[in-house]
């Protein structure tokens, strides 16, 4: 069985990170979607939370026969994937600046172990500009994220972000 880890914050999951993932599933057995804890980046929702969110929009995936896992990890991404049995790691490009970041973590990944290879996927076009950074950005200052996340993500943002400023 083929397995690949796609990993991520996912703080919050965007329509990026779905059409990564949708791809994905197409190309190995089994994606684990590993959820990063990472403290450092202060992320707006918990693990629960973030782990929550990937399991609701990874419900309509697996209704389609994809077989997909979310693991919540905080050890290195190397051996998350030793893990999880991955044997491929994928990640999502947007652009240039993310493609010099990837190279230099695939050195680092393939000197910790030269046995996971791993495997870029372009975002599609019309999710280039998406960040979640960015999203969280946007909906802090009131503005329409409904182009950036699905429903259930968009209310989730709002929410946490109105209870945030009472």
């Amino acid at each position: 069985m083929r397995i690949g880890l796609y990993a991520g914050t996912f703080d919050p999951l965007t329509l990026g990170h779905i059409d990564i993932i949708q791809r994905a599933a197409k190309l190995v057995d089994r994606l684990v979607i590993g959820v990063a804890i990472n403290r450092d980046k202060g992320p707006l929702f918990s693990l629960d939370e973030r782990v929550a969110m990937i399991e609701r929009e990874a419900e309509v995936l697996r209704a389609n026969g994809s077989d997909i896992v979310v693991h919540p990890f905080e050890n290195l991404l190397i051996d998350c994937a030793g893990d999880v049995g991955a044997s491929v790691i994928i990640r999502g490009l947007r652009a240039v600046s993310d493609f010099e970041y990837e190279y230099q973590m695939v050195g680092m990944n393939r000197a910790l172990d030269d046995s996971v290879e791993t495997m870029f996927l372009m975002a599609e076009a019309r999710y280039q500009a998406i960040a979640s950074k960015l999203v969280k950005e946007i909906a802090r200052l009131d503005g329409d994220v409904s182009k950036f996340v699905t429903p259930a993500v968009r209310d989730a943002l709002y929410a946490r972000l109105n209870s945030a400023t009472r």
